[in-house]
């Protein structure tokens, strides 16, 4: 063995004295070497030393600004807008040489410099700057503010949804070179519309027009929406328009591609995948691109210098974030129209209680076709009532009356046909024969189904009704409330066998279908694209979706009733829909008229007269019955606070999956409604953020969960 492997037996006698002296010398360097864990005898910053920092740390009793020392070394890289990371939790005790020490790592967003702290105690320094990419601008901030206090949340919550997470790899690359303004569009298919032109060249000239659109049914309504967005960029301004899912974001991304070519617009939307999302976020915020198309969290989108915010199909789910703070994408860019003073297009086939308001109070205005361009443009709706299947031997013998027998017969001749059905599966939910009692499971009260063509079990707990037998009048036979689509394409596959039959449903969605004759059974919101339109539609079962116990039910109906029929060829090309439930009722009437604007209009007055929202504002408080109790009796909630409930949730099962805001699995909540009229919604907001604030600031254990302008009030 060589001595230069050989171990002492013992330490130099200096050994310890050679330790504490590099101690000491790395104690009293300037700046340290290595990445320092609280920069204790750091040199700070020689201009505004002082960073303030919004930390990512949702809890409402830390919804603040805390401020940190900026060292030397970090000073050119902490700059307003970029991440960082700080030490957090480190008591006031814990103080060293005039610096704060200890805490855990968090990250957090840079938002001013300043030359020197309201906080008189002693500051931690910035333990580093995360990327000099500025992510965070002051207007997306003051957005995020005013979204948090809105919904009664933390901005820290808001901005975990308004910036995406860093990608190294992404944020490397450059974004490419801004493209030079197009030129003005023509107004194209817009002169439909009594003010389409008007609009549009508003747009181009760098107004800001707030409007309400109807549109048109047909395959129009993309190339509508981008002939906006590139009159908007024309005027030199950034547009943005948020859709409800991938499908639709493709269709606007197609049409702006065919009018403007390649490099005018980025996509966002999950489907591009956690790097090229980012990427594609960095081009707008870099301000490469001016006009972003995407889905739900695009409504935060840096676009800069924006004039146009649109917004598709505001009434479906999709828009409603189901995390904290529950943002919807309407509300959220109405207040972007407001902030950035821009243009606002809230566009649909339907037309919800929302749009109808804003319409009504001026703030935005209506723009609609005339009625004879409409009857030109909607296909033929006809209607089978509960009187006429009683009469039908057809409808007896295969739940299909003898009129869509017929209209599929003869739209099968030029066409693909389309049959919307509310509900997935084989048989999803039965009821006796003889008194149409829903059966449920005997052991938790589960509804009970046949996901295939097997023997019966519960929907919740998954046990199986060998012997099943009705509760109310005995009997042991079995109708389907709402046959589900597989079931309903097997059916239709027996009658019309040489007929290729496909389903459309949330396990397998398809985008289009070919124009040569087929049966496309399909689940709302999954309807595909037809090549030149469909021949025909069946609207199935629309008692289901009618009968939900839900205030929205009849506005949700007809908002899926006329997403499928606007699928449809005009009647001029022989173009006819048929939908399965009682004439009289008010939604049918409406889809029978195409005339969603009145039915919303009328929903609207009911409402105003009942003091139900949108007229009204309302939160929901839900929790154990003594959290939610002492929570509501804490709150300072204004004068004019109406108290509603409380009420039982239903119990989560193990067995039955978790929707967004059910209790947690096996607890017992209830829920109380606070409502106020308009004018009190802000101070509402404000009053519950104080009391969550207060309640967890004192470390409460019990779980309430806080949601302004609930979507389901039941």
């Amino acid at each position: 063995m060589s001595s230069d492997n050989k171990q002492p037996e013992e330490p130099a006698a200096d050994g310890p004295e050679q330790l504490a002296l590099i101690r000491e010398t790395v104690r009293k360097a300037k700046v340290p070497k290595a990445k320092p864990r609280t920069w204790r005898g750091a040199a700070l910053a020689g201009e505004l030393p002082v960073a303030r920092v919004v930390v990512n740390k949702g809890v409402l009793h830390l919804d603040q600004y805390f401020d940190y020392a900026v060292p030397a070394e970090l000073d050119e890289d902490a700059q307003p807008g970029v991440r960082v990371r700080v030490r957090f939790g480190a008591g006031a005790h814990r103080v060293r040489e005039g610096r704060r020490e200890g805490g855990g790592l968090i990250d957090g967003f840079l938002v001013e410099r300043r030359a020197e702290s309201d906080y008189t105690g002693a500051l931690a320094a910035l333990a580093s700057v995360v990327s000099p990419e500025p992510v965070l601008s002051p207007q997306m901030l003051a957005l995020a503010r005013a979204v948090a206090d809105r919904y009664a949340g933390s901005l820290a919550d808001v901005l975990q949804l308004a910036v995406p997470p860093r990608n190294g790899r992404a944020e490397a690359k450059p974004s490419p070179q801004p493209l030079p303004p197009p030129g003005a569009p023509d107004a194209g298919s817009w002169v439909r519309y009594g003010r389409g032109a008007a609009f549009v060249d508003a747009l181009a000239s760098g107004g800001a027009p707030r409007a309400v659109w109807t549109a048109l049914p047909g395959p129009l309504w993309p190339d509508e929406l981008a002939r906006a967005v590139a009159a908007t960029l024309a005027s030199g301004r950034g547009a943005l328009v948020v859709v409800p899912d991938g499908r639709r974001s493709a269709r606007v991304d197609a049409a702006l591609t065919a009018l403007l070519g390649e490099g005018f617009h980025a996509v966002l939307t999950a489907e591009s995948g956690p790097e090229k999302r980012y990427r594609q976020w960095l081009a707008v915020r870099r301000g490469s691109v001016r006009a972003v198309v995407g889905t739900r969290a695009a409504m935060f989108a840096p676009v800069q210098n924006l004039g146009l915010v649109a917004v598709w199909d505001d009434g479906d789910s999709s828009h409603s974030d189901e995390n904290a703070p529950f943002p919807h994408v309407r509300e959220v860019l109405e207040l972007r129209a407001a902030h950035d003073r821009c243009a606002f297009l809230l566009g649909s086939t339907s037309c919800t209680v929302e749009a109808a308001q804003l319409m009504a109070s001026g703030w935005a205005l209506p723009l609609t076709a005339d009625r004879e361009q409409v009857r030109r443009s909607a296909p033929l709706v006809r209607t089978v009532g509960d009187g006429e299947l009683a009469r039908d031997e057809a409808a007896r013998a295969a739940r299909l009356p003898s009129l869509a027998w017929q209209t599929v017969r003869d739209g099968l001749k030029s066409g693909p046909v389309l049959v919307q059905v509310p509900r997935r599966g084989y048989v999803p939910r039965l009821a006796c024969e003889r008194c149409r009692t829903p059966a449920r499971c005997r052991h938790c009260s589960g509804p009970l189904e046949a996901p295939d063509e097997r023997d019966l079990k519960c929907g919740w707990c998954g046990r199986g009704a060998p012997d099943w037998h009705c509760v109310a009048c005995g009997s042991t036979r079995l109708r389907a409330r709402v046959v589900g689509a597989r079931r309903t394409a097997e059916e239709l596959g027996r009658a019309f066998p040489a007929v290729q039959v496909r389903t459309s449903g949330r396990d397998h969605v398809l985008d289009s279908v070919p124009r040569r004759p087929a049966l496309v059974v399909s689940t709302p919101g999954a309807e595909p694209v037809a090549e030149g339109g469909y021949a025909a539609a069946l609207l199935l079962d629309g008692w289901a979706m009618l009968g939900r116990p839900d205030l929205r039910s009849g506005e949700d109906a007809l908002r899926r009733w006329m997403d499928a029929a606007s699928l449809v060829r005009g009647q001029s090309e022989g173009g006819t829909v048929v939908v399965v439930a009682e004439p009289t009722l008010r939604p049918v009437q409406a889809l029978v008229r195409w005339d969603p604007v009145g039915h919303a209009q009328r929903e609207l007055a009911e409402r105003a007269e009942l003091g139900f929202p949108p007229v009204s504002r309302m939160a929901a408080v839900s929790g154990r019955a003594e959290a939610i109790a002492a929570f509501v009796a804490s709150a300072e909630l204004p004068g004019d606070t109406e108290v509603l409930g409380p009420v039982p949730l239903r119990v989560t099962d193990p067995g039955r999956p978790r929707r967004p805001g059910d209790p947690p699995v096996g607890e017992t909540w209830e829920r109380v409604l606070l409502r106020v009229p308009p004018g009190s919604g802000a101070a509402l907001a404000a009053a519950l953020k104080s009391a969550q604030a207060a309640r967890t600031a004192r470390g409460g254990s019990e779980q309430v969960r806080i949601r302004v302008d609930p979507p389901d009030i039941g």
